[in-house]
């Protein structure tokens, strides 16, 4: 069966200033997500979901999503403020519920083989064949699209990446969230409650580009169970549940393998309103050799 893509695209964009899943990069006006898109769909995806806030949905398919549906089969998943019986929602809570609890949100249209994406990074279209040949041909796996931490990381401010560890095979051991990771003095730090620890530039990071069987998705239920008894009493208005910790669960319950899959193109992101710029002169150049039609719809 062919793979079915998830787009992660209900964050509020508080560091951008708005709904960076929207804003114009390309050439034409196009958004990252029109790239995504158009790179899955060439690496042979057929099935999209997006993962978005209700609110948004008017907006979200006149921007992207109508016209994204002449290109593939188009679902919405909306990431709101319910839970699973037995638990409540704090007094205050407004902030998504994190990249797990997106997945999760998503599981009712998923039937094959799944992979998971942002919706404000770019991958570049090597990723999408990789994951796309991984999870066809090698069901036994999971799999994650993994970039040096060095390609990842913005002038305008700090940003949040899973750091991992790997096995002599290439197979994932554990994945460290950092929410804060910033160059400094010609490095890369991360910037923790004890101090700074710097950051090997060439470590590798997960950007949130992983790939499951349908069958993971009980698994991150019980995971996301697990945190709201365990970790949101800690921080009940900004605690997240995040996909690499998932993932970790996963890995430490021996329910599958990860293979780190290595994605030879750059990454970029729109963190900041002010890493637009660089993304749009990145977009450019890539039509001007080529890589992307004059117009991608």
């Amino acid at each position: 069966m062919r793979p079915i893509l998830v787009v992660m695209a209900a964050g509020m964009g508080s560091r951008f200033g708005g709904m960076k899943q929207i804003a114009p990069v390309g050439p034409h006006g196009e958004i990252i997500l029109d790239y995504a898109c158009f790179d899955a769909v060439r690496a042979g995806y057929e099935k999209i979901v997006f993962v978005i806030k209700k609110e948004n949905e008017a907006l979200f398919r006149e921007t992207a999503g109508d016209r994204i549906a002449k290109k593939a089969e188009v679902f919405y998943a909306f990431q709101e403020q319910t839970l699973p019986r037995g638990f409540e929602i704090p007094e205050g809570r407004v902030k998504p519920w994190g990249t797990g609890h997106a997945a999760l949100v998503a599981a009712p249209f998923i039937d094959a083989p799944f992979t998971v994406t942002n919706a404000d990074d770019y991958y570049g279209p090597a990723a999408y064949r990789l994951m796309a040949e991984q999870l066809q041909n090698r069901p036994e796996e999971s799999a994650m699209v993994g970039y040096a931490l060095k390609n990842t990381v913005t002038e305008n401010g700090s940003v949040s990446r899973g750091v991992c560890e790997r096995d002599g095979d290439g197979y994932l051991l554990r994945v460290t969230e950092k929410t804060r990771i910033e160059k400094r003095g010609g490095g890369i730090v991360s910037v923790e409650e004890d101090g700074e620890k710097p950051l090997d530039p060439e470590t590798v990071v997960s950007m949130n580009f992983w790939g499951f069987m349908p069958e993971a998705l009980d698994s991150f239920r019980t995971c996301f169970e697990d945190f709201l008894r365990e970790k949101l009493p800690q921080n009940p208005l900004k605690a997240e549940f995040y996909l690499p910790a998932a993932a970790q669960a996963l890995i430490d319950a021996g329910k599958t393998r990860v293979r780190v899959l290595a994605s030879p193109d750059a990454w970029h992101g729109v963190t900041y309103r002010e890493d637009r710029d660089e993304v749009a002169r990145a977009l450019k150049s890539m039509h001007e050799a080529g890589l992307y039609p004059d117009k991608l719809f």
